[in-house]
């Protein structure tokens, strides 16, 4: 299993990806932190979806965490399109066979992919939160927003929590994106099904009816990253009905997925 994980990480170190991924992370990290206080007077508002987050609000413990939290759906997006492209390859590759003579246990297989996935996941959040809060910090003075409660004792649980809150909707969004991988064996078709529906299909569903935001499987995972904080058009997300509802969207389709990895043939 260990094996696995390290032969995947040396696959997860391509500059073409690594640098690519992290650039990414850095671009979206900077972008909804600056908006924040760059657009902080502006009527259209300063956070997703139009939301309007004042100096009172950015002032708080919670404040410097503000634009870090928001960008945890779009590190979900990505870490889903990682985890399926680096799962379905092995199909399309064919490189899966190889990996089974070294490895015949295919869960193990499995579990060592996950563990490598896991670990740059990881790498992507931490580097999120070090751009989101640094450019928190640094424009913070610039829209009259006062910095003092950030990093004392309930400004460092803040960031504590938002950090295991990311921690857990991004993991989810790249299992998500790895049973894609296992069911259609195409990166192609795993990644664009992926976007298509977390970015158009549940949009323009919650826009037919505000109450199914509270039961599709991407809401759940962004409003966990928030915190449970209102996501979308309806009052919002309760955090505990998320983990719930998305931890069992992901535990099921996981053992869905690694049932049919066990048991179908390998190729595409």
């Amino acid at each position: 299993m260990w094996n696995v994980a390290f032969a995947e990480i040396r696959k997860l170190r391509r500059p073409t990806l690594f640098f690519g991924t992290m650039g990414a992370v850095v671009f979206f990290s900077a972008l909804f932190s600056s908006l924040l206080f760059l657009l902080i007077d502006s009527p259209q508002g300063n956070s997703d979806r139009g939301r309007m987050v004042g100096r009172e609000v950015l002032g708080l413990a919670t404040g410097g965490v503000q634009g870090f939290s928001s960008v945890g759906g779009f590190l979900g997006i990505i870490a889903l399109c990682v985890f399926a492209a680096q799962t379905a390859q092995e199909y399309t590759y064919g490189t899966l066979r190889n990996l089974l003579v070294r490895q015949p246990g295919r869960l193990r297989i499995l579990l060592g992919k996950f563990i490598a996935m896991k670990l740059f996941a990881l790498v992507m959040i931490v580097l999120s939160a070090v751009v989101s809060i640094g450019a928190s910090v640094i424009l913070a003075p610039g829209a009259k927003v006062t910095t003092d409660l950030w990093f004392g004792s309930d400004g460092r649980h803040a960031i504590f929590t938002t950090f295991i809150n990311v921690v857990i909707s991004v993991i989810g969004f790249g299992t998500i994106g790895m049973v894609l991988g296992l069911l259609l064996r195409s990166p192609i078709s795993a990644i664009s099904l992926g976007v298509l529906w977390l970015l158009i299909v549940e949009n323009l569903l919650i826009a037919v009816k505000n109450s199914w935001e509270q039961w599709l499987p991407g809401a759940q995972l962004t409003a966990i990253a928030s915190g449970g904080s209102a996501t979308g058009r309806s009052a919002g997300i309760d955090y505990s009905h998320a983990l719930l509802v998305g931890g069992i969207y992901v535990a099921v389709g996981a053992a869905i997925a690694s049932f049919l990895f066990v048991r179908r043939d390998v190729a595409n």
